[in-house]
């Protein structure tokens, strides 16, 4: 048993997952706690019961099944559930979540089996501080918040959206060893323009259309400044909102309050790292670079806002930064004769004709790396990596987009029509690729990388506020953990297999620049990473 005797007995202990071990119970702790006769009389091992475990999942038909399984296991015994995730993180964390969390996030209300985290909805206005102070733990350190408004390519699936902020702070303890009860999901029930899911019998969500801009900039500051009374120093993370609601949110509480969005500042330092790896291999700098984007919604916008700092400390001017960067939306080049554009894309809106030709505009600017964040399946064709691959010796595509039917192209394709040339990262992991005699190891651009590091060194810095310096040393401390060995193999990223040391390790010097920059709300210890390593979470009992 932990060293902190349980306050609860019986049946009620075996009932709580955060305290429960079920078949683990010593003898001597069945007697004490009242669980003689409550369970089979073997006492078992963790390992033995991980054993159990992976005989279970591996009868399963298909990862949606593996999913649901586990989600029960973590509603049964919190240990066990992450002792067998962290085993094998590679393996577990496309089952908890992308890919497979898109199939289970629309039909979450049809999956549901008990609660986890809050629903906060708009009938619950002026009181949300309230509903907030009915969450049984009070030391809350981070809070994942969705309206469900834009999940993994699927548009706004309302409520159903509560799976993305469980899955996301489940991977802040899998991959970056952030104790689970200082982690809050939460659902803002807005409602849903999704007129198929508010006829579903079994949705659990509001039954009508999101409010108001002015509503729901109500709505959400009421519950912004709750979550400062409640959980003061709380970080909040904002997660898949629609687009201008992510970036007008971002915009307005970023120098306010300790929070971030990882759809654009962790989508940008993820593709930030893979960038810097690449160019290590190229042997070139950032602000040489000619990029375009595919897609300019808030992930796009994020990985260029912070490609202009990037490169404006490599010596570049605003104005020299924004004109390396090009972007393309559903309605085409982002140029000034468009009257539908944002405050936001107007900044990179340069001179040009207007076109909805991907092909022509990578001739027109001489591209050297092609991003794409536009979930449109297979818009980067043969025709357009070749042309990548004419332009440029060794062509940088980053295929962004989730899941596998959105992205822009495969690793396979990338490198088949580069002639094996093409410095890849996708957003999701593709198999390795056999071509002529070689083999290549495209990375993942999963922001997992980032989040979990940055999580980390929240909890333990409690910093007032995330500055865009900050990502990008993220970032950096990403891309300075892969090898000259891994590059040569064409790698970008670090093995997912080592995630847990790699976000410690980030963690570590996101906290030594928390410390140096006078952003931390603790004093600085002499060993940060020893310091660190003592608040990590191990599962065990």
């Amino acid at each position: 048993m932990s060293s902190q005797k349980p306050s609860l007995r019986g049946m009620a202990l075996l009932n709580d997952a955060e305290l429960n071990h079920g078949t683990a119970f010593s003898e001597e702790e069945r007697k004490a706690y009242g669980l003689e006769g409550l369970l089979p009389p073997g006492v078992e091992t963790l390992e033995r019961q991980m054993e159990r475990i992976f005989r279970h999942l591996e009868a399963k038909p298909n990862d949606l099944e593996r999913y649901i399984y586990l989600n029960s296991l973590v509603d049964r015994n919190e240990t066990l559930f992450y002792k067998v995730l962290r085993s094998d993180p590679a393996t577990f964390v496309p089952v908890i979540y992308a890919p497979t969390l898109a199939q289970a996030c629309k039909m979450f209300s049809h999956l549901y089996r008990r609660p986890r985290g809050m629903y906060i909805t708009l009938e619950m206005k002026g009181r949300i501080a309230e509903v907030l102070r009915n969450w049984p733990e009070k030391d809350v350190r981070t809070i994942c918040v969705t309206t469900g408004g834009r999940i993994l390519g699927l548009g706004d699936i309302g409520v159903n959206g509560m799976g993305i902020p469980i899955g996301k702070l489940q991977l802040y303890t899998v991959c970056g060893s952030v104790p689970p009860c200082s982690l809050l999901p939460v659902q803002l029930d807005i409602g849903t323009t999704n007129a198929a899911l508010r006829a579903d019998p079994l949705y659990l969500g509001l039954r009508h259309e999101p409010p108001s801009v002015e509503e729901l900039d109500a709505f959400v500051e009421e519950f912004v400044t709750a979550v400062q009374e409640v959980f003061p120093g709380c970080c909040l993370h904002f997660e898949d909102w629609k687009g201008t609601d992510a970036l007008r949110y971002l915009a307005k509480y970023r120098d306010r309050v300790l929070c971030y969005n990882d759809d654009i500042q962790g989508t940008a330092a993820v593709t930030l790292a893979g960038l810097i790896t690449a160019l290590k291999v190229k042997n070139e700098k950032l602000s040489e670079q000619r990029f375009v984007f595919l897609g300019a919604g808030s992930s796009g916008l994020g990985i260029s806002d912070l490609l202009v700092t990037a490169m404006k400390t490599e010596g570049l001017s605003e104005e020299e930064a924004c004109a390396r960067i090009t972007l393309l939306d559903v309605n085409g080049l982002i140029e000034p004769s468009r009257t539908d554009l944002s405050e936001e894309q107007k900044r990179f809106a340069h001179p040009a004709e207007p076109s909805t030709d991907l092909l022509k505009t990578i001739r027109r600017v001489n591209a050297s790396v092609l991003v794409g964040v536009s979930t449109s399946g297979e818009a980067f064709n043969q025709a357009v990596i070749e042309e990548m691959a004419r332009l440029n010796e060794r062509p940088v595509i980053f295929s962004l987009s989730l899941p596998l039917t959105n992205a822009e192209c495969t690793a396979e394709q990338a490198y088949q029509w580069s002639d094996g040339r093409a410095l890849f990262a996708g957003g999701q992991q593709f198999p390795n690729v056999e071509l002529n005699g070689r083999t290549f190891y495209p990375g993942q651009a999963n922001n997992f990388y980032i989040f979990s590091a940055l999580g980390l060194a929240i909890y333990a810095t409690r910093p007032k506020i995330v500055t865009d310096e900050l990502i990008i040393e993220a970032a950096h401390a990403l891309a300075d953990q892969v090898d000259a060995v891994a590059l040569e193999r064409g790698r970008l990223f670090p093995p997912q297999a080592h995630i847990i040391e790699v976000a410690v390790t980030s963690a570590v010097r996101l906290a030594e620049f928390i410390f140096d920059h006078g952003m931390s709300g603790v004093e600085r210890p002499e060993d940060i990473r020893a310091w660190i390593e003592t608040l990590t979470y191990n599962p065990d009992y």
